[in-house]
């Protein structure tokens, strides 16, 4: 997979000498992230001398917040939705994978040059590894258009999916992500029309609660997956998930986005600072924050 393996951005000895800071960029939700915790709790178990904090970015000062990354020597961030794509043309450089997905969730501090590069896929990819789910030869719903859909699809086509079918509001951008993935788009209001054999439905979307959206809750509720084998919520945190419902109800494996979240923190934090620190110190983190 392009940008699997990992090159030291910072000096192995730095770690040790300097406070690193890291952060989250987000809009509003960054304060229900719990990335924070996670990646605090690990650096401090790993002896790492740094802290991870989360920023609030108005939709258009994105510039000036990857502005700021370089003013305050920011070691390394994340980037969360509405800002994966948006972030793009203020990279000093841009990863192979991150380049054919389209979309940067985590960026790296070079000296005084920034490199984004995309660990969602990386994160779905060890996610669906260690559930042992195999997409070859499967067909594949994806739910959303956005930056977390392109990171979806780029899996499921290097895993070889048979099929990968994008569902979207708005059809440029949804024949966009299918065209990348060698798959197919249907509109979202036109879902239920379509009789599809899935295999696998990702909700690469920001919603998975009726309070959320009672649209799609309604889609999800109608929708009709007799062969379906697992369904993957990017999202977490979610007290009423409809998506979990559907899995629950129609015997469904169901896994959501905490999962990927251990494997990205993992992988982030590896291009932070080099170290390859064991996924169960994320996990242990992850557990002590619920």
């Amino acid at each position: 997979m392009p940008g699997k393996s990992h090159h030291f951005t910072l000096q192995q000895s730095s770690y040790g000498k300097e406070h690193l800071v890291f952060c989250i960029l987000s809009d509003e939700r960054v304060f229900s992230s719990k990335s924070p915790d996670i990646f605090n709790q690990v650096m401090k178990q790993a002896g790492i001398n740094g802290s991870y904090v989360p920023f609030m970015v108005q939709p258009d000062k994105i510039g000036e917040a990857i502005s700021s990354l370089r003013t305050l020597h920011i070691a390394g961030a994340n980037v969360t939705v509405p800002f994966k794509e948006a972030v793009i043309p203020f990279m000093d450089s841009v990863s192979e994978s991150a380049t054919i997905i389209g979309a940067i969730n985590t960026i790296a501090r070079n000296k005084d040059k920034l490199k984004g590069y995309n660990t969602n896929a990386i994160g779905l990819m060890d996610a669906l590894e260690e559930i042992q789910y195999d997409p070859a030869g499967k067909t594949a719903l994806i739910i959303g258009a956005g930056g977390a859909a392109k990171a979806a699809a780029f899996v499921l086509k290097w895993l070889k999916a048979d099929k990968i079918i994008i569902v979207g509001r708005n059809e440029a951008r949804a024949r966009q992500v299918a065209v990348r993935s060698s798959g197919e788009f249907i509109l979202t209001d036109e879902l239920l029309d379509h009789d599809i054999p899935v295999n696998i439905l990702i909700n690469a979307t920001t919603v998975s609660s009726r309070e959320e959206s009672s649209e799609f809750a309604d889609i999800a509720e109608k929708l009709k997956l007799p062969q379906c084998e697992l369904i993957f919520d990017l999202n977490y945190g979610r007290k009423k998930n409809f998506w979990q419902e559907k899995a629950k109800k129609n015997s469904i494996m169901f896994r959501d986005g905490l999962l990927t979240l251990i494997h990205q923190a993992k992988n982030s934090l590896s291009l932070w600072t080099g170290l390859e620190i064991e996924t169960a110190a994320f996990r242990k983190a992850l557990e002590d924050t619920v």
